[in-house]
């Protein structure tokens, strides 16, 4: 009896630990820096679940990284550019700063605006649910190629095209260091008015339709979520892929998006202080990522009661 007895706490506390741990990896997200200047990815795990084996790292052009992740992960990735130390150490970037003061995340969401990629893996009937939003804004073109998966809706999806020079004055971030265009905000972002953010009276799909500003998003990127509920053409679903997500994809987006870069070594204190919004005062983001449930412990669980049961019978 003291021997079953001690097999049932065996299981029951280190079952769940293979499933935490992500010893079954559930997909391979390899990062590819196609933009002709360093590009500082960031990543931050949907509330409840664990974070990757890395928040936060420095990519610099035609640089690749790849981070596993084990299944039922969900999250976001994102781009941060124009990064420095100052002179007290502390890492800040101009786009998509996530205010840790060091290259890692760390459980920081991204300040708006910033190109998204956000993943559910082993979703509903095991299918990875994802998509590219522009719904906080954009800061650099950005793609997601599924490989090697399968389903009817498993394919690419991104935004490739630079809107930061084609951003409406009311919404475009500039740098003070020269002025040039460098990330382009969303009207809710902009103007905080519900009918913007799909808030208050305007919370659900038949009272919050598509602006005049998402338009413009979704004109030049169709498959990239342009405002809150822009579901039906922007969430993409695969079983069984891994993917490969590129910053400036094409070419003429990369050398395009690097004017107004300050150089990659510069130790001077770049931070969000040499952004400015033209139009509206620029105001402090806010990021909570969407809650996601982390259903490989319950797993892990039920299969360790369900094998203790066993012992107790027998």
């Amino acid at each position: 009896m003291a021997q079953i007895s001690l097999l049932i706490s065996l299981l029951t506390l280190t079952t769940p630990n293979l499933f935490i741990s992500g010893v079954i990896a559930s997909a391979t997200f390899t990062m590819v820096n196609k933009c002709e200047y360093t590009v500082w990815p960031g990543i931050l795990s949907n509330a409840g679940i664990a974070p990757l084996s890395t928040t936060g790292f420095v990519l610099r052009e035609g640089e690749s990284k790849a981070v596993d992740a084990p299944s039922s992960w969900g999250g976001r990735f994102w781009g941060r550019t124009i990064c420095s130390e100052d002179s007290n150490g502390k890492f800040s970037c101009v786009t998509g700063d996530c205010g840790s003061g060091k290259i890692e995340c760390a459980g920081a969401n991204a300040v708006p605006p910033a190109t998204l990629a956000e993943f559910t893996l082993d979703g509903d009937g095991g299918m990875d649910f994802f998509d590219v939003s522009l719904v906080d804004g954009y800061n650099l073109p950005m793609l997601v190629v599924p490989q090697g998966g399968t389903g009817v809706n498993c394919t690419s999806t991104g935004c490739e095209v630079d809107l930061n020079d084609e951003c409406p004055s009311e919404l475009k971030v500039t740098s003070t260091t020269d002025g040039a265009s460098v990330a382009c905000k969303s009207a809710c972002e902009a103007f905080r008015q519900d009918q913007y953010c799909c808030s208050g009276a305007y919370s659900t799909p038949d009272t919050c339709k598509p602006s005049s500003y998402s338009e413009l998003f979704k004109n030049a990127c169709p498959n990239a979520y342009s405002y809150a509920y822009d579901d039906k053409t922007s969430t993409f679903t695969c079983a069984g892929a891994d993917y490969v997500i590129t910053f400036c994809p094409s070419p003429n987006t990369s050398k395009k998006s690097s004017e107004g870069q300050a150089p990659l070594a510069s130790k001077s204190p770049i931070a969000n202080s040499t952004m400015v919004y033209e139009g509206a005062s620029a105001l402090e983001a806010s990021g909570a990522s969407s809650p996601s449930t982390c259903w490989s412990q319950a797993i892990a669980y039920g299969g360790a009661t369900m094998i203790a049961a066993t012992w107790w019978w027998f």
